[in-house]
């Protein structure tokens, strides 16, 4: 059990070096990004969610075909990709990392890593869910999907999209803060309270 921990623990390390990197010329911009999402100023997530507005807005009223839309959407970050670690030294400042940054700049790598290895956990899971009870599978996918085309048929795409985009980029903040806990907790014992009185009710 420990050989295969410590195995995991060395792909891990290993796969986190080769996305530092990757990553190196993004740097700054990963470490500014990862202050605004973690809300490190009262206005950050205010200004999240007016600029994720701003460019909902934007699409919604251009209205671009798919094609369209792809094609922007590649080409920008094709752009990002090349100005990037060109521009990011100048923009902020020095070139040298202290070692506080250093060490963000790791555990981001390392948190990305960890949730990609999670997902594709997951995605192993399902398919071995398929192969060992087959029925259960077609009935879990079956029924998620179809709720996922009831909702989608329910909210605009565009507006669907836009409240995904803007949790996700509030969900670090959220949990950086305690507030999923926070409320996670409460409707824990709202749920405890309610079973307990059903547990009367029977008695």
């Amino acid at each position: 059990m420990a050989e295969g921990d410590n195995k995991s623990a060395n792909l891990i390390a290993q796969e986190t070096a080769q996305l530092e990197e990757q990553l190196q010329g993004w740097g700054e911009v990963i470490l500014a990004g990862d202050q605004v999402v973690r809300w490190e100023k009262p206005w950050f997530p205010g200004a999240l969610m007016v600029l994720t507005t701003v460019i909902f807005t934007l699409v919604y009223y251009l209205d671009p075909s798919v094609l369209t839309g792809l094609s922007c959407t590649v080409m920008i970050m094709c752009l990002a990709d090349y100005l990037v670690p060109t521009l990011a030294p100048r923009v902020f400042g020095s070139n040298k990392w202290t070692t506080e940054q250093q060490q963000r700049f790791h555990e981001i790598c390392s948190n990305l890593v960890k949730t990609q290895r999670r997902v594709l956990g997951w995605w192993k899971r399902l398919f071995a869910l398929k192969e060992e009870k087959p029925k259960m599978y077609f009935l879990s996918v079956i029924s998620s999907l179809v709720v996922v085309a009831w909702i989608g048929q329910q909210v605009h795409n565009l507006f669907l999209t836009y409240l995904i985009v803007s949790f996700l980029l509030l969900l670090p903040g959220l949990n950086q803060h305690g507030i999923i806990t926070k409320y996670a907790g409460m409707a824990k014992r709202e749920i405890n309270k309610l079973l307990k009185q059903k547990e009367k009710k029977n008695e």
